[in-house]
Order: C-alpha cells, then sequence, then structure tokens
C-alpha cells in the first residue's frame, strides 16, 4: 500500500473522466454520447468502415437497452421487477442471464461479508436524492430486516425464491458494469480491436488508442475542474464510485447513495474508489464494495484478487494505492 498525503493537489475524487486528445481527429474515429441505464455513456471505436463503425454503435445501444428492458428495477415488465413481485411467494424461473449475474453478485457478497448485497433495495427505496428524502429511524428500522444476499435464493434450474416477503433486489451496483462488458464483447466480436465505452463511472478499453495508451483520469470528488490521477490503460476495464454522484447534504451530513447494508445509512470514510481490472461487471461491483469496506478491510480485499488494484482517496482526501499501482 502506498498512502499518498499530498494535501489539496491530491485530494481528488470519483467519477472516471476521459481526457481527449486535443490532435485533429481522424475521420476514422467514430464518437457518440447517449443517455442509458439512467445515465450518460460515449463510445468512441476505430474502424476502417464509417458505415459498420454507425452500425456496431446502434448495436451498442440497443444491447444497453436489452440489458434495461431486463435488469431495470423501474420497468413493470423486467425480470427483476417481476422477481421484487413474486419471489418470496414462490420460485421465480428466469433467464440464464439474469440467474448469472445474480450468481455474480452472491459470490462478492461471499466474498466481502455483504458489504455488497444487492438486497440493499429494501432500504433504498426510502432515499430520494432528488427530493432530499431518507427513511426515519421506523422505517430504518423496518427495512433493514430485509437486507440479506442469502435471503436470495439461487434454485436450479435458473430459479431464484426470496427467503421472507419484503426482500427487495437492485442490480445498481453491478448492471451497468455488466452492460460495457457486454458490449465491448459486441464490438470485438464484429472485428474491433480499437474502443472505448463509458456509461457513468465504469469505463472500458478495447486495445489502444491507435499506438497510444487511453489517458483515463480520476476527477476530484470535490473539485470539477481538477483530477486525482491520470492512468494510462490498454485492453482494461476501470470503475469509479464516489460520494458525489448521486446526494443531498442536510445539516452538514451528505447523505449519498452508497449505502452501507450493514447500517441502511450512506458509506462513510472516503470519498471515492476506483478499480482496475479485466472485467467491467468485476471492477463496478468491487468500486461499490470497497466503498463501504472502507480502506483499511477494503485495501486488505483487493490485495486478495489477482489481477485487480484500486485506488482510494480517505474523507481526508489522501489517496492509496494497492501493491499493483504505482502512485503518479
Amino acid at each position: 500500500m502506498k498512502p499518498c498525503r499530498q494535501p489539496a493537489l491530491f485530494c481528488f475524487v470519483i467519477a472516471v473522466f476521459l481526457l481527449q486528445f486535443t490532435a485533429t481527429a481522424n475521420a476514422q474515429w467514430q464518437q457518440k454520447s447517449f443517455q442509458t441505464l439512467g445515465t450518460q455513456a460515449y463510445i468512441e471505436l476505430w474502424s476502417e468502415d464509417s458505415k459498420q463503425a454507425e452500425q456496431l454503435i446502434s448495436e451498442v445501444q440497443a444491447e444497453f437497452e436489452r440489458i434495461n428492458q431486463l435488469m431495470s428495477p423501474y420497468i413493470a415488465s423486467s425480470e427483476l421487477s417481476l422477481l421484487n413481485r413474486e419471489a418470496a411467494k414462490k420460485p421465480v424461473q428466469v433467464s440464464a442471464e439474469m440467474y448469472q449475474l445474480l450468481q455474480r453478485a452472491k459470490q462478492i457478497s461471499q466474498q466481502s461479508n455483504g458489504a455488497f448485497d444487492i438486497t440493499f433495495a429494501s432500504v433504498g427505496f426510502y432515499y430520494d436524492y432528488r427530493n432530499h428524502k431518507k427513511p426515519d429511524a421506523t422505517e430504518l428500522q423496518k427495512a433493514r430486516q430485509y437486507v440479506n444476499y442469502q435471503s436470495v435464493e439461487l434454485l436450479k434450474n435458473n430459479t431464484v425464491r426470496f427467503a421472507q416477503p419484503g426482500v427487495k433486489i437492485d442490480l445498481g451496483g453491478i448492471a451497468k458494469g455488466y452492460a460495457v462488458e457486454r458490449s465491448i464483447a459486441l464490438l470485438a466480436q464484429h472485428g474491433i480491436s480499437n474502443a472505448l465505452l463509458t456509461a457513468g463511472g465504469d469505463t472500458r478499453l478495447l486495445g489502444d488508442k491507435r499506438g497510444k495508451p487511453w489517458l483515463v483520469a480520476i476527477k476530484h470528488p470535490r473539485q470539477d475542474d481538477k483530477y486525482a490521477a491520470q492512468l494510462p490503460l490498454e485492453n482494461s476495464a476501470i470503475s469509479t464510485s464516489g460520494d458525489y454522484e448521486r446526494y443531498f447534504i442536510e445539516d452538514g451530513v451528505r447523505y449519498h447513495h452508497i449505502l452501507d447494508p450493514k447500517t441502511g445509512q450512506s458509506a462513510t470514510g472516503l470519498l471515492s474508489v476506483t478499480v482496475t481490472g479485466a472485467d467491467t461487471t468485476q471492477t463496478d461491483a468491487l468500486s461499490t464494495t470497497l466503498f463501504v469496506l472502507g480502506l483499511k478491510q477494503g485495501m486488505a480485499l483487493i490485495e486478495q484478487i489477482d489481477g485487480y488494484d484500486a485506488i482510494f482517496i480517505t474523507a481526508e482526501r489522501q489517496m492509496h494505492f494497492s501493491s499493483g499501482l504505482s502512485q503518479p
């Protein structure tokens, strides 16, 4: 672990920002921004065929929308909504895709001793960050009894059951990363070797930027025009979770969307966590997990996971790096 204690200059946070090269754009680089999964997405790819590039970008957008229709808690016909309505009453058969993602979520829950928990939705329902709404003590106590990843029982034949009424799930801590990873795989299957795709704080890089690494920056958590670090990356994934994405401040307390499943309240101690590795599904879930765990436990966990590293920015605005990363 390599702590960085330089005061204001390195006191930054979170959402992954992509540094754009200012050189003259090559016509064969195709870019597009679009809204999906409740966030802004951006794709950039190199193709010798501009028509192929346009078609592939459309297919990526369609893939995001397909996953949204499958996993959104706000779409009544989604498989996730079906589970939330019916799985406490009877076993529900879901697609192999949904079942496998639930398996991955459960593995991370087990690995982190419940710091990652998709049943946080039972508490998350009471928060409305736009309208500065949070649960009162009675609501929080009632909802917390339903937060337990072990209540999601994965049975045979892609069947899922909830152990008790009141359990709800939300895949917000893993679904965007999964959608990014699926879409990058789609591009690779069609022969694309150089691409960048980002959605919210989750980014996947395919190859390099035609002979140069992609430059990815970690933004300052409290100052929009500053960065914590720049990382030259190729063919890798990077995700950032922070307390500045969705939040409100009341009586000097910051209420943000990264909830500690054990308390039902916003996790404290860190401003942001950035995770790098091979797979965006994993980096997405891990960035949330490490944020909840905090510096000490989070560092201990990431050091046990081969091929993945993390940068923690603490409430004191100090940066700490796992052993596989060098301090910039």
